[in-house]
């Protein structure tokens, strides 16, 4: 079988120098990575560039940077027939838009560098949202099953299901596994109808993922 997996943080640029992104470090999709290749399957990886997990891919990842960048590389890797995609990289769900200054009058006014400087004082930063990648998928590979994340840390287990439940039906994916504070300890893989597989760690997790992938 062929399978695509993501890992990894995007980031999106404040200035030439300083970036927004995610505490995500690539293990997890490393992880599943090396255990699909072991089971003897085609592997491609997409990794982003601040992965900073040192674990060994046993296949060569491809790097990503920005969230629009991954959504390019989506693109390209959806000329290829996969059977399943696992999109456990760290998608920004903000980039920086505007940045302003505040006068001594209280206004705003937009500024804009290639470094900002402290000299200058406090700086306002407009939050914009980015592109949903995984909207795109079902129509990229209409043929794969597809597999997404939700990472959750306020709430409870409940409601995290829920919300994991929801990016299936808003995404038209097939499943999606729920992990983070929220959640608590281990993983819950979600189908459609709402049936939660739980794995206590990440061995079990790759190992139902591709049990899944397979049916």
């Amino acid at each position: 079988m062929r399978f695509l997996v993501t890992c990894g943080p995007t980031y999106e640029s404040l200035d030439q120098v300083r970036r927004l992104t995610n505490f995500s470090t690539g293990k997890l999709g490393i992880g599943l990575a090396n255990h699909l290749r072991g089971a003897g399957h085609e592997v491609s990886l997409l990794k982003g560039y601040y992965a900073v997990c040192r674990d060994k891919a046993a296949v060569e990842p491809v790097t990503f940077t920005t969230t629009e960048d991954l959504l390019q590389h989506f693109r390209a890797a959806a000329k290829s027939r996969f059977d399943a995609v696992f999109h456990a990289a760290a998608v920004s769900d903000f980039k920086l838009g505007n940045i302003y200054r505040k006068s001594g009058n209280g206004s705003i006014e937009p500024v804009s560098s290639g470094k900002f400087s402290t000299r200058d004082g406090a700086l306002l930063a407009e939050l914009v949202p980015t592109p949903k990648v995984i909207a795109e998928l079902r129509d990229l590979f209409p043929q794969a099953r597809i597999f997404g994340w939700k990472y959750e840390i306020d709430g409870s287990r409940e409601g995290a299901l829920k919300l994991a439940q929801r990016q299936i039906t808003e995404n038209r994916t097939d499943f999606c596994v729920a992990n983070g504070a929220a959640y608590g300890e281990g993983f819950g893989i979600v189908n459609p109808s709402g049936t939660v597989v739980h794995c206590e760690n990440h061995e079990t997790l790759y190992a139902e993922l591709l049990r899944l992938a397979g049916r």
